[in-house]
């Protein structure tokens, strides 16, 4: 797939949705992320969570559809976790290695990528099982990758101003929004996000796992100024695209 990046990037990102908002992203240095990794969501592969590999797992927020697998992943893999301090306290609690607690605005790192946590408007409850406890606030990430190039990964979120100033600090190629409605933004929203990121992609996410989360990427470019409409990708769940 072609990019339009400011500099050459002669060895793409591998980027593939899971559905819902998990990814995997493969950098060109051959590192695996996985964020919000919820496999075995109504929409993934059946085999996603079994064959799922990771170097890095990011986690967003406490919710059960973006924490997902973060814990047995995290066991089987070895992998780093980066997550809002509460989070982290939390996982190192169940058991897992090599957790890395981060707030907004901090920066954590592994083999020359770069983690970015950035504001969400959301909530961010731990859901274990009975009572809600309480998951600090819930966040996105800005990934840096070994060449230069950047992804926003907004987690659940509505739209607000400073998404403005995430594009000016940070500069996302590629960004990952949420469409559905109901729980995060819907298309109208999310085209205005899109104003202020300016980004090169777009990929939706967070639509159609269950019929409440009714927007589309359609009616995300429907919502969008002309130009920006030929940026927005339709990824298939478990399909890799490289960028």
């Amino acid at each position: 797939m072609p990019h339009h990046s400011r500099q050459a990037h002669p060895t793409p990102v591998s980027i593939t949705w899971y559905g819902h908002s998990a990814f995997a992203i493969r950098s060109p240095g051959g590192v695996t992320v996985l964020v919000d990794p919820w496999l075995d969501n109504p929409k993934a592969p059946p085999d996603a969570l079994a064959r799922a590999q990771a170097d890095v797992i990011l986690v967003t927020h406490g919710h059960g559809d973006h924490f997902g697998n973060t814990v047995e992943l995290a066991k089987r893999t070895g992998a780093h976790v980066f997550a809002i301090y509460e989070i982290s306290v939390y996982l190192q609690g169940q058991g897992v290695q090599n957790v890395h607690g981060l707030n907004k605005s901090g920066t954590g790192s592994f083999r020359g990528l770069h983690f970015t946590m950035t504001h969400a408007e959301h909530s961010g409850g731990l859901e274990p099982g009975g009572p809600i406890i309480s998951g600090g606030d819930p966040a996105g990430f800005v990934i840096r990758l070994e060449n230069g190039q950047t992804i926003y990964h907004a987690g659940d979120t509505g739209v607000f101003g400073d998404m403005q100033l995430i594009g000016h600090l940070y500069k996302p190629q590629i960004v990952m929004l949420p469409i559905g409605g109901a729980y995060t933004m819907g298309p109208l929203e999310a085209a205005y996000a899109c104003k202020l990121l300016k980004p090169q992609h777009i990929i939706g996410m967070h639509y159609g796992t269950y019929p409440v989360l009714e927007g589309t990427p359609e009616q995300l470019k429907d919502h969008l100024p002309e130009a920006m409409r030929k940026k927005v990708l339709t990824l298939t769940p478990g399909e890799a695209v490289e960028m």
